[in-house]
């Protein structure tokens, strides 16, 4: 395995990058129709009103976390005076509450497809894999969150040399299992992306915002 890890963090963040960008443009050409979430909000709404908001805003504020923490150096929150000590109580405050947050939201989700014969009838297979995927990297990324564990002197550096063309393995071997688990569950996610109902991230309703307006005439 110590041989086989630094190729993995070397070839894999590349291979996860063109599966990414493949997908997506297979996913327009051949499946535009399809680019949606295939909403089930008229087989059950009560569980759904609870759920969604939840995963949705707390991914929200998850997904802030992550790029403040992966793109952020260290050296930049010491100059502007916040300690690593500060630093990381914060990350396990916020961090904490929007990871249960999302945890909460998409247990309720599962939860409701499988209640809900119609929702569950729905469900394919590509919802079921991207669902286990999603819980992977949920738990793990919140228990190595809660713990406290290092991840600025590993996973931040390596995240940002994979962009720069220049993939530091050997750092990434030093990580935390916990945060190797959260990456690696993580990668798998986005490379599934394209082919999932996640897609629907990636489409907004910009149009509508400049679209002319609507002039309704009543018949009298």
């Amino acid at each position: 395995m110590k041989y086989t890890e630094p190729l993995f963090w070397v070839i894999v963040p590349y291979l996860v990058l063109l599966t990414l960008a493949g997908g997506l443009v297979w996913r327009y050409r051949y499946d535009k129709f399809g680019w949606t979430t295939r909403s089930s909000q008229l087989y059950e709404s009560r569980l759904l009103r609870v759920a969604s908001p939840l995963f949705h805003y707390g991914l929200l504020f998850v997904i802030a976390g992550h790029v403040i923490g992966l793109f952020v150096p260290a050296s930049w929150t010491a100059a502007i005076g916040l300690s690593d000590h500060a630093y990381h109580l914060l990350a396990r405050i916020f961090g904490g509450v929007a990871g249960l947050c999302v945890l909460i939201g998409l247990i309720l989700l599962i939860y409701r497809r499988r209640r809900t014969g119609p929702v569950f009838r729905a469900t394919t297979g590509n919802d079921k894999v991207m669902y286990a995927v999603l819980a992977v990297a949920i738990l793990a990324g919140l228990a190595a969150t809660l713990s406290g564990a290092e991840y600025r002197d590993s996973v931040s550096p390596w995240f940002r040399s994979v962009f720069v063309l220049r993939p530091d393995a050997e750092v990434m071997a030093d990580a935390p299992l916990l945060f190797k688990i959260h990456v690696a569950a993580g990668m798998v996610m986005v490379a599934l992306f394209p082919f999932t109902r996640l897609v629907h991230a990636l489409s907004a309703p910009v149009g509508y915002l400049f679209r002319p307006y609507l002039v309704y005439r009543s018949r009298v």
